[in-house]
């Protein structure tokens, strides 16, 4: 089972997250162009902020708050190419919901190149940027909104992000918003003050771009795309609510902060079989009562909460954990499988048509190049892939939200 990190976004007041004065001119005109475009809505069951194609700043905070509200939560699914960044937008198409393109460091490098050059993370980083790139040119094109995210960034990853980061900054001064919708660090293997102290020295670089910023409180459990956590004591697999309310403090003091926290319940990356997780979903559900109590006020779900890493969770803990405010689950084991699957199944039913270039039940003479074109069996993968993440929208309660 891989099985989350619970993720609590933060709501802070409307004035939080209004872009400070120090924006400048881009984001003076930036304002004053969303304003007219937000009396026009294009999709009918959202705010008028959010629009097709990538979502940051006020339009992602509106968006998260939409999900919380009506009680569903979107794919985030971990990609490696334009193949699997386009199953993602396909899908999201087809279930009508909004959907989370998420790149890992690794992804990054892949869609680089493996023979690229990562002296100093420079492929990881050009991937990254050039994979976002893609989303931003061609999103619209499939009438959704799209969240730009990067996953898991260890302490000794941080030159990883701060290429991101820089890339951003210069998008941000050409077109007002940022490059990515948000990015994750996950300092979880620091002590808490060390690492809520540097994700606040990243979360001040963020909010002047108008970024949301993703942390982890506790350890996913499990392997994946190099984060290897197998080993882990497993108390470190459930996070306490006063260690994430310490971080909501100190993150608040920010101006115009965005964040989300990762927040372990006994969460594993990958699929296992059942009763080999220990998974305490109720602690979403506790944590929102400590978070509620500690801040005085009548609301019941202060924060929104996200699986990180969601392949092969049940349904019942899905919806239990929508109960409690997520609003984002994270796919990967399970879209992984899926476009292999749709590679495979392509391969089975075509396999007498893809032992040579010439020659084929049809005849010995007959050209095979419309089976063994590439782009044959990578559009199975796609398909495969999409059908996966409209079943997985269906679990989140995502289907038909824009319209």
């Amino acid at each position: 089972m891989k099985l989350s990190l619970a993720t609590l976004f933060f709501a802070a007041p409307a004035a939080a997250f209004a872009p400070s004065a120090s924006f400048g001119v881009n984001s003076a005109l930036k304002m004053s162009t969303e304003a007219e475009a937000a009396t026009e809505k294009a999709f009918a069951k959202l705010p008028a902020s959010v629009k097709p194609g990538v979502v940051t700043g006020q339009a992602l905070k509106d968006l998260l708050e939409d999900a919380k509200e009506k009680g569903y939560a979107i794919p985030g699914v971990n990609i490696v190419g334009t193949n699997s960044i386009n199953a993602c937008m396909e899908a999201a198409a087809k279930y009508g919901g909004p959907i989370m393109v998420t790149f890992s460091k690794g992804g990054g490098q892949f869609i680089a190149g493996k023979a690229a050059d990562n002296t100093d993370d420079a492929a990881s980083i050009a991937g990254c940027i050039a994979g976002a790139l893609h989303v931003r040119q061609v999103a619209e094109l499939y009438g959704v909104p799209v969240v730009l995210h990067t996953d898991h960034c260890q302490k000794a990853w941080l030159p990883w992000i701060d290429g991101l980061l820089a890339a951003g900054e210069k998008y941000y001064e050409q077109h007002g918003e940022p490059l990515f919708s948000s990015h994750m660090l996950d300092l979880s293997e620091e002590s808490l003050e060390e690492n809520i102290g540097i994700c606040k020295e990243y979360m001040e670089k963020f909010a002047k771009l108008d970024m949301l910023l993703e942390f982890e409180l506790g350890v996913t459990g499990g392997e994946e795309d190099g984060v290897d956590n197998t080993d882990v004591d497993s108390s470190r697999l459930y996070t306490q609510p006063e260690e994430v309310f310490y971080a909501y403090e100190q993150l608040s003091q920010v101006p115009n902060a965005m964040f989300t926290c990762a927040a372990s319940f006994g969460n594993v990356h990958g699929v296992y079989a059942p009763g080999n997780v220990d998974l305490q979903p109720v602690i979403l559900h506790n944590t929102q009562a400590y978070i509620k109590e500690k801040l005085g006020n009548d609301v019941d779900k202060n924060m929104f909460f996200v699986f990180h890493g969601g392949s092969g969770s049940s349904v019942e803990d899905i919806k239990y954990a929508i109960e409690a405010g997520v609003i984002k689950m994270n796919i990967d084991t399970d879209t992984q499988w899926a476009y292999w699957d749709g590679v495979r199944g392509y391969e089975a039913e075509n396999h007498d048509y893809l032992q040579g270039q010439i020659g084929n039940p049809d005849g010995d003479d007959k050209p095979n190049k419309k089976y063994y074109d590439p782009r044959m069996m990578l559009r199975a993968g796609e398909e495969s892939m999409a059908a996966r993440l409209v079943k997985a929208a269906e679990d989140l309660n995502c289907v038909n939200v824009l319209n």
